[in-house]
């Protein structure tokens, strides 16, 4: 103990403990200790939970005004005892019990990878039809507020959000608070600001409440206040600090970075660094990538749980999913694609016709692909990064592929058997859809899967439905409008 000297009584803090607490929720211990120096760094805090033979181990964090936290996520029902230990002699030794009880109505737990897909902890299919509004939450409460109300209307799952600030086109302006406490001259990069952490909990909390996953981007290169340099010792702090605090929250995602290889100041062996520390801190193994603009990280590294990956051509994308399916041996999230919008920029001028393509052909070859919105307007407010407003057209035509891949019997497509222009995905023999995209034949010559099935002919942009009279085996010809983005839907009948 080199914190507070022998005259300070062991384990003589004052803990509050929580009310039961719902599985899946966050159990949050508070102590009141010391509040010398600079607790940020001159203490450490950790506790250790422990029900039966299972046992595990928090860091705690301090989070200002000599309050100390500890939080796990939980995830067992019944009663746990812990224990706190500490290099400042009041906080260590603190002991008690916290009790678990049932999940609330809804609440699914944390997702975790399911083969080439998610499922949450209860055993839920989730599917990461993800969003991206970098920096919402550096904007205004009403704007993060209006932010909110938008993603409460939309068929998104998950959305990509950055820890950091962001420097960029359409992005001028200076946040009120940064997670370092603003000096005269800068930051003080010992210390952390709890109230800019505080919204990001309140509003990863918000997300939850929509039944939404918080993607966390630790790092990124658009940056003007030196945070994408901060050095090995700092970067460290931050990701424990971060992870300390975030990682109890169920629907908290990690992303290393958008963009890995533009951040320059980092090597590979930097990163391999920080993702064994984010690893160590959370004990709940949280989903866990890396992001790229131009190089792929190596997907098969073991800490990362599944492949984001950004667009490797102004056109074929989604196209190789399967073939990173693969490579990889892991689900993949095509995180950005390009977007929907009409800024100069390549990545960000697509119809809504040609976004929801890209969704489409991802799907049928077994991966998610993900959204984002960048038409201008006086306020600069550009959704892909403040957040605010959807105004573009594809938001509700993902919601119509989530209802077409939901009603798969496994709740998802995975590649099968295709023609050399016409890939589809599904399960094989019982649920198969074909997607048409650039395409626009007035017939379809389908050679049918043993068995007897009901045809769809599905308008993935009209999002229609229409099934061709009777039931079919073999071979079928499927009348079609002679229009791009449509899709052939073979349902199984059972006997």
């Amino acid at each position: 103990m080199t914190y507070e000297d022998d005259t300070m009584t062991r384990g003589s803090a004052r803990c509050r403990v929580p009310e039961p607490t719902p599985l899946w929720d966050v159990i949050e211990l508070e102590l009141h200790g010391p509040s010398q120096g600079n607790p940020f760094v001159d203490v450490d805090l950790w506790a250790t939970f422990t029900r039966g033979d299972q046992v595990v181990r928090v860091g705690g964090f301090y989070d200002g005004d000599g309050v100390y936290r500890v939080r796990m996520l939980a995830e067992e029902q019944g009663t746990w005892h812990f224990t706190t230990g500490s290099t400042a002699l009041s906080l260590d030794g603190v002991e008690g019990d916290v009790v678990v009880v049932a999940a609330r109505p809804r609440h699914h737990g944390p997702v975790r990878t399911d083969g080439f897909h998610f499922r949450h902890a209860d055993g839920t299919r989730h599917r990461p039809w993800g969003t991206t509004a970098y920096a919402w939450t550096h904007q205004s409460p009403a704007l993060q507020e209006q932010t909110l109300a938008t993603l409460a209307e939309s068929p998104f799952t998950k959305i990509r959000m950055c820890l950091l600030p962001k420097s960029y086109t359409f992005n001028a302006d200076e946040p009120d608070r940064f997670p370092f406490p603003a000096t005269s001259d800068g930051f003080d990069h010992t210390q952390f600001d709890v109230e800019f952490y505080r919204n990001l909990e309140t509003r990863i909390g918000q997300l939850a409440a929509l039944g939404m996953q918080a993607d966390l981007i630790l790092f990124h290169p658009y940056d003007r206040w030196g945070f994408a340099d901060l050095g090995p010792t700092v970067d460290d702090r931050l990701v424990a600090y971060t992870v300390r605090r975030l990682a109890a929250f169920s629907n908290v995602w990690w992303s290393m970075a958008n963009e890995y290889d533009l951040i320059a100041g980092k090597s590979i062996d930097d990163w391999e660094r920080l993702a064994g520390l984010v690893v160590r801190e959370d004990p709940h193994d949280h989903l866990l990538s890396i992001h790229n603009c131009i190089e792929f990280y190596d997907h098969t590294r073991p800490w990362i749980t599944h492949a984001s990956t950004q667009r490797v051509d102004a056109y074929r994308t989604a196209e190789n999913t399967d073939q990173w399916r693969e490579r990889w041996g892991k689900p993949v999230v095509i995180d950005e694609c390009g977007y929907e919008g009409d800024v100069e920029h390549g990545w960000g001028n697509l119809t809504g016709e040609e976004l929801m393509r890209r969704f489409w052909e991802g799907a049928v070859r077994g991966g998610y692909v993900g959204h984002g919105e960048t038409y201008i307007n006086d306020r600069e407010e550009l959704w892909w990064s403040k957040g605010g407003e959807l105004i573009g057209t594809s938001p509700e035509r993902v919601a119509f592929l989530e209802r077409v891949v939901a009603e798969s019997p496994t709740g998802v497509l995975d590649p099968c058997a295709s023609d050399w222009d016409l890939p589809w995905g599904g399960v094989p023999g019982r649920y198969l859809v074909g997607y048409l995209g650039f395409s626009r034949p007035r017939y379809r010559t389908v050679h049918l899967p043993p068995g007897t099935f009901r045809v769809d002919v599905l308008d993935t942009w009209g999002m229609t439905v229409e099934a061709l009279p009777g039931t079919h085996t073999g071979q079928v010809l499927v009348p079609l409008p002679g229009r791009q983005y449509m899709a052939i839907r073979l349902v199984r009948v059972e006997p």
